[in-house]
């Protein structure tokens, strides 16, 4: 399948992969642009999720991490950046859901799961037999989780009890698996568990009622005396350390899909104005419409120009903490922007999800609060800059 670049990709960025990976993303692609995009507005409004991709998604490769062997290029993040950028202009959702499975639930098993967990579990999460969730964010512990964390796990023999609530957790009302971080009674630490969702005392709760990524199966999570046997409790992740490992991977990743939203809208902007007429002509020739769409486009090159230097940084095992903090920080801000400017373009029918426009404009608004919120990052970064915490 020939190569095309994207039009949004305006310094030729995507240009830097291999044939290889560049092949791999025009067959994604071409399953996003025939099988996805087409049903994704209708899933949004109904606020569902649509199960049949699940497969589809696996098969054309938008599962799978550094430890599958049989496709190297994984270990890439670049590459895994743009796997995010193709999932993303078509939905943030779906890119969402990729992210759970693969970079949260798949990573943390990847990451701190033993050598068996890591052959039990992931094969079978790659092929989209099994979904994954994660469930670190509590009802009263979101931004400060490495010490506020309040679900607990108690061991018990060759048994661990957990009991708490989670909330926000995505893929949770479908998934066959969750990772549960929890603060170990002894100790005081957070520790991972593999918690199957038919285990007594595990109940997931669809959130209702939102206005951004919809079709993202949100829950709160309850546990009561959720007793699991010990070989479930991921053997590396015995500190919110390693909780942090996992993270500093997906938040650069974050990014990325922030990028992806705004190339999401900026697309479908530059899609109405060559077919929308006004004054006898179309708008794509109106110099104030130009002026949205130009400064559009300069929002998408910063941002992809800063997230393909904090994930080679990563590839090349360079970067920190405050690298992943700031692109996720900036890439989001101008995020918000561009779907507004490309909302702007539309007009009064920017507000109609029938033109995708108004999905992406909604969308940003998660991607804008999670995986650390801009405020979080920034003093992230500010702690790098001065030395000196200020986080309260």
């Amino acid at each position: 399948m020939a190569f095309e670049q994207l039009s949004s990709d305006f310094y030729g960025f995507e240009n830097t992969l291999t044939e290889v990976e560049k092949d791999h993303i025009m067959k994604l692609r071409a399953y996003l642009e025939s099988e996805v995009k087409p049903i994704v507005n209708d899933y949004w409004n109904r606020g569902e999720f649509p199960t049949e991709i699940v497969k589809g998604l696996a098969a054309h490769g938008a599962t799978g991490l550094s430890w599958e062997e049989t496709r190297p290029f994984y270990n890439s993040a670049v590459f895994r950046g743009w796997m995010a950028i193709e999932l993303g202009r078509i939905d943030a959702s779906v890119c969402t859901y990729i992210g759970v499975q693969n970079g949260l639930a798949m990573g943390s098993i990847a990451t701190c799961g033993s050598a068996e967990q890591r052959v039990e579990w992931l094969p079978r999460m790659n092929s989209g037999e099994i979904v994954g969730a994660f469930g670190l964010t509590e009802p009263l512990s979101g931004s400060d989780s490495a010490q506020g964390l309040r679900t607990t796990a108690k061991r018990d023999g060759d048994t661990w009890i957990l009991n708490g609530s989670k909330r926000w957790i995505g893929n949770a009302t479908f998934s066959d698996i969750t990772v549960i971080w929890a603060k170990d009674v002894e100790d005081g630490q957070v520790k991972g568990f593999i918690v199957p969702a038919d285990t007594p005392g595990y109940t997931a709760t669809r959130i209702e009622n939102k206005i951004s990524l919809r079709i993202v199966q949100n829950a709160d999570i309850t546990l009561e005396n959720v007793v699991i046997p010990h070989s479930l409790k991921l053997e590396n992740a015995n500190s919110f350390r390693d909780t942090a490992k996992v993270l500093r991977q997906t938040r650069a990743e974050v990014a990325w899909g922030a990028v992806a939203t705004s190339i999401g809208a900026y697309e479908a902007a530059v899609k109405y104005t060559s077919e929308r007429v006004q004054f006898g002509k179309t708008i794509d020739s109106h110099q104030l419409v130009q002026d949205l769409l130009a400064k559009s486009l300069g929002n998408i090159t910063a941002s992809l120009a800063m997230c393909m230097r904090v994930s080679q940084m990563l590839d090349d095992g360079i970067q920190k903490d405050e690298h992943s903090a700031l692109a996720k920080s900036f890439t989001t801000s101008r995020m918000r922007e561009t779907v507004a400017w490309c909302r702007e373009v539309l007009g009064g029918n920017g507000i109609v999800v029938d033109y995708d426009v108004a999905r992406f404009f909604a969308d940003a608004e998660a991607l804008y609060s999670y995986e650390g919120t801009r405020e979080m990052n920034t003093l992230i970064v500010g702690r790098a800059i001065t030395g000196k915490a200020a986080f309260i």
